[in-house]
């Protein structure tokens, strides 16, 4: 900093100060998004639910974590159109897996691996009924967001093939119980389920992988 003309200087800390307070304002609004209900949340929680909505929703609040009790494995599949103009299905993808073998033996596995995903299909769970129809005004904004997400990851596979699109996509969820410890003496069903969602259409701006 000390080596930097006078102009820079001023220039490094004003970009510092911004950091520092977006970094404040976000430290606050995650704080009131998982505090219990209060004056600030009750007069100002549409501003709160702008902010957090949908990249850092949070499952748990403040005073009482909800523990995870299910495997939940989040799989698709596309309808893709080739280079050549060729059509074809894929085979379903397990995502969930692939960020399970990436966190595995992974000493600082990223919060996209461990959470992104999840949290995604979290977010659709809770604004949808179980015919998947939307419930409330984050319906459309999470089917979104789970899309693209799985569009862009789709294409990192590249499963449309050189200079292939992907078209329609289809996601499938495979959800069983946690077993519980040997020792607390619980049962609990073996049983696996299966929540299988509509085709969606991939806009243009998202077919190539990119979010536009």
């Amino acid at each position: 900093m000390a080596g930097l003309s006078l102009p820079y200087q001023v220039g490094a800390v004003l970009a510092l100060a911004a950091v520092v307070v977006v970094a404040c304002v976000h430290v606050g609004m995650v704080f009131l998004h998982v505090a219990p209900s209060n004056t600030v949340t009750k007069q100002h929680g549409k501003a709160v639910d702008q902010w957090i909505y949908p990249e850092f929703e949070q499952n748990w609040k403040l005073f009482a974590p909800n523990p995870l009790q299910q495997n939940v494995a989040v799989q698709a599949r596309a309808e893709t159109l080739g280079a050549d103009g060729t059509s074809r299905t894929t085979s379903w993808y397990d995502l969930s897996a692939q960020d399970g073998r990436a966190i595995d033996g992974n000493l600082l596995p990223s919060h996209t691996q461990q959470n992104e995903l999840r949290r995604a299909f979290d977010f659709y769970a809770a604004s949808h009924d179980r015919q998947n129809r939307a419930i409330g005004l984050r319906g459309t904004l999470s089917e979104q967001y789970v899309r693209r997400i799985v569009v862009m990851r789709l294409d990192r596979d590249r499963v449309a093939g050189p200079g292939g699109t992907v078209e329609r996509i289809q996601l499938r969820v495979r959800t069983s119980v946690v077993a519980p410890p040997a020792w607390s003496g619980e049962k609990a069903s073996n049983s696996v389920s299966y929540r299988t969602l509509p085709w969606w259409t991939v806009p243009a701006g998202e077919a190539g992988g990119g979010v536009k």
